[in-house]
């Protein structure tokens, strides 16, 4: 069980590192997993986790489940493990930016 205070740092933790919004993390899971192969249900396109990400973004804090919870914790340690987000973005590694893109974070954008 998390705590209101705890749930309120993730929340904002969340946002801080998800710096791509719904329409933007949309079309890139539509357009990385625009492949017969690798796009299994057109409607939903991308990795759970993506998906789950994108479904976050257009909740509010109050209707969060625990496994929302859960992937929000996940994004944010992924996001902070991987990225210096005091400094500002380099042209990085593409497939780094790729693979961080799918979760919300775009390393490039300001």
């Amino acid at each position: 069980m998390t705590d209101a205070l705890e749930l309120d740092a993730l929340w904002d933790d969340f946002h801080r590192v998800v710096n791509m919004t719904s329409a933007e993390l949309a079309a890139w899971l539509r357009v990385r997993y625009a492949d017969e192969e690798t796009e299994p249900l057109p409607e939903h396109p991308g990795s759970p986790t993506g998906q789950h990400v994108l479904s976050i973004l257009q909740k509010r804090r109050m209707d969060l489940t625990d496994d929302d919870i859960r992937v929000m914790r996940k994004v944010v340690d992924t996001v902070t493990s991987q990225v210096d987000l005091e400094n500002e973005p380099e042209a990085e590694d593409t497939a780094l930016r790729h693979r961080l893109m799918t979760i919300g974070h775009d390393p490039l954008k300001a």
